[in-house]
């Protein structure tokens, strides 16, 4: 994998080696815009998450596998589609807050105001993830196996032709740590079913 284009937002520490890229969560680093007023308004953005991003322009399929050990409540590795802190989505595999205890397949959007969806849960501390976009479509899904990928959602954001993609590494209430991100793909090419993801 070629890494001269990628650029840091919230720079930390990585390393590349026989494929497997690692990306250091920071501890308290996240992004998320809450939608839960606190005292009649809003909490202040949180967007200190390490972001090691690419620019890619039209449309695209990024593609990797991603894995972490997890220690804390939203300790994630996730991948990011970022146009600025009030505009961005991600898909994470993260130690949710779910009453079973496990991680699951997470989705945030955000257009000024995060929402917040937990999908499928995971026994596993890996899965594998898709963004796909067709014009200013984007599709996030996600594979028990690299073959089979399932629709997590599809949404639409307000960002330019050129958008930053990336990994993004966070640890929300935890002390840090690696997160893993290996058999990636990042290919310019439109998928003919956004919702298939193929």
């Amino acid at each position: 994998m070629d890494l001269k284009n990628f650029k840091w937002i919230n720079e930390s520490k990585v390393e590349y080696k026989d494929g497997v890229l690692a990306v250091y969560a920071p501890d308290r680093t996240d992004y998320f815009n809450s939608p839960v007023k606190e005292n009649g308004a809003f909490p202040e953005l949180v967007a200190n998450g390490a972001l090691y991003y690419t620019e890619l322009t039209g449309d695209f399929v990024f593609r990797t596998r991603v894995e972490l050990e997890f220690k804390d409540t939203y300790d994630a590795a996730a991948l990011l589609v970022y146009e600025n802190e009030n505009v961005w989505a991600k898909l994470a595999l993260e130690n949710s807050d779910l009453p079973c205890k496990k991680p699951a397949v997470v989705s945030v959007v955000t257009n000024r105001i995060s929402d917040d969806c937990n999908g499928p849960v995971r026994d596993a501390n890996y899965v594998w993830f898709q963004i796909s976009r067709v014009d200013d479509c984007f599709a996030f899904h996600y594979s028990v196996d690299g073959i089979e990928y399932r629709m997590v959602r599809v949404f639409t954001l307000p960002v330019g032709r050129t958008v930053k993609v990336g990994f993004e590494a966070q640890a929300p209430k935890g002390e840090g740590g690696y997160r893993y991100y290996s058999e990636i793909s990042i290919e310019n090419k439109r998928v003919k079913n956004i919702r298939a993801g193929y």
